[in-house]
C-alpha cells in the first residue's frame, strides 16, 4: 500500500553509537496528524482504504531524545494491554500544521518459519504424506506434502510513499489545526508500526536504527 508522496532531500541520521550518516529524507509542509506526548511524538500517516471498510495506517513513534529509543520501546511493550490503549487514541489524531517535517526513506524485510506455529495452531494435514492430494494433482506413486512454510514481508518508505507487501493507501485530507505548528525530524532511530485502525489489529511492527541498513 502506498500513502501521500513526498520530495526529498538529504540529511543527517544520528545512530545510537554517537556517530551519524547522509541519508535521503522525504519533506512536506502539508499538515499531518501529529501528536505530542511525555518524552515523544507520534505520527499517523493513513492509507488509501480499498473496496472494503478497512483502514490501514502506519504509525511513527519518536523520542525526543536522540538516544531514547530503548527506553521507548521498553515503556511500548511493557505491557501488551497498555500498547492497544494508546493506539486507540493514536487513530483519533487531529491534523496539524508543521514547522519541520522530514522522514527518511528505509527499508525493512523479515523472514519467519512459521511450520511449527501452524502445527500448534491445528493445521497439521499439509504435513503429512499425501496432505496435499485434494489440492495438488501429483505424479502417480507420490504422495505430496509440505515440509517447511516460510513467510517474508518487507516494508519501503521512499518519496513515493510508504511501500507494504500486501494493501493499498490514501493521501492525507485537510482538517483541523492548531498552533504554533509542530516539528516532526526524524532523524534519529525510531519505532514504527502498521495496524488495521477498525479492528486494532497489528500488522507489522518495527524499529528503524539505520535506514541505511534493510
Amino acid at each position: 500500500m502506498r500513502s501521500s508522496t513526498f520530495p526529498k532531500q538529504n540529511c543527517d541520521f544520528h545512530l545510537l553509537n554517537g556517530n551519524s550518516v547522509k541519508v535521503p529524507f522525504m519533506v512536506s509542509k502539508k499538515m499531518q496528524f501529529i501528536e505530542a506526548y511525555d518524552g515523544s511524538k507520534v505520527l499517523r500517516l493513513p492509507y488509501k482504504k480499498g473496496q472494503d471498510t478497512r483502514q490501514f495506517s502506519m504509525y511513527i513513534f519518536l523520542p525526543n531524545a536522540k538516544d531514547g529509543l530503548p527506553a521507548l520501546v521498553e515503556k511500548m511493550t511493557s505491557k501488551y494491554e497498555l500498547l492497544h490503549e494508546k493506539l486507540s487514541l493514536y487513530d483519533q489524531l487531529k491534523q496539524v500544521k508543521v514547522g519541520e517535517f522530514k522522514i527518511p526513506r528505509f527499508n525493512v524485510s523479515f523472514g519467519l518459519e512459521t511450520s511449527d506455529t501452524l502445527k500448534e495452531l491445528g493445521v497439521t494435514l499439509p504435513f503429512f504424506p499425501g496432505g496435499l492430494k485434494k489440492m495438488v494433482d501429483s505424479i502417480a506413486g507420490q504422495s505430496l506434502f509440505v515440509s517447511r512454510i516460510f513467510h517474508k514481508s518487507f516494508i519501503r518508505g521512499n518519496e513515493e510513499g510508504t511501500e507494504v507487501a500486501t494493501a493499498s493507501a490514501e493521501r492525507l485530507s485537510k482538517g483541523c489545526s492548531f498552533s504554533p505548528p509542530l516539528n516532526f525530524e526524524v532523524n534519529h532511530p525510531f519505532l514504527f508500526l502498521i495496524r488495521e485502525d477498525l479492528t486494532g489489529t497489528i500488522l507489522f511492527v518495527g524499529q528503524v536504527l539505520n535506514p541505511l541498513d534493510e
